[in-house]
């Protein structure tokens, strides 16, 4: 009889371990991104390198503290995309990160696909958000547009072991507490 309690109470431990990892990784560690109008969507001027706001609307957003690169937002704005190419900074290799499920608004598959048709246009929105974590920003022709981060090459280097190298800025120093 002992047996059979302790096999119940075995599976009962895994399954609640199981839901509460699931709800964790999906739903726990996100957070809704408040709007800070005239913050929330910008672009890499391309004569002065420094991010510029443009015009959006029907901003909605979630983050995460537990990664960098967590980051998905969308957004719709009016401005052509030709305006936008001609003053802005291309990003290239853009290639966007999937979004929890329930994040409807941000299809990573479909924004790849109108990214590799021309429908999409993808810039950079501003280097270095979190050591070496790029946030990419991706416009299309009706003017849908979404954002999301992802490693620019000092973070590659720098997360995958290799020698970072000169041309990165140095990591910033870790912080400790102290009793």
């Amino acid at each position: 009889m002992t047996g059979k309690v302790f096999v119940i109470l075995l599976v009962l431990a895994g399954a609640v371990a199981g839901v509460s990892l699931y709800y964790l990784q999906v739903y726990g560690y996100y957070r809704d991104v408040v709007a800070n109008p005239g913050a929330d969507v910008m672009l890499l001027d391309t004569a002065s390198g420094e991010p510029v706001s443009i015009a959006y609307d029907n901003f909605q957003a979630i983050d995460s503290d537990s990664s960098p690169i967590r980051y998905r937002a969308c957004f719709t704005t009016s401005l052509a995309q030709d305006d936008l190419t001609a003053k802005f900074m291309p990003a290239d290799k853009a290639v966007p990160r999937n979004a929890p499920f329930w994040f409807d608004c941000f299809d990573a598959a479909a924004i790849g696909a109108d990214l590799e048709s021309g429908q999409a246009v993808a810039f950079i929105s501003q280097k270095n958000v979190h050591y070496g974590v790029d946030r990419i920003a991706a416009i299309t022709a009706d003017g849908r547009g979404y954002v999301w981060h992802d490693l620019n090459d000092c973070g590659e280097k720098a997360y995958d072991g290799t020698v970072v190298g000169e041309e990165c800025p140095p990591r910033p120093a870790a912080t400790s507490e102290t009793n």
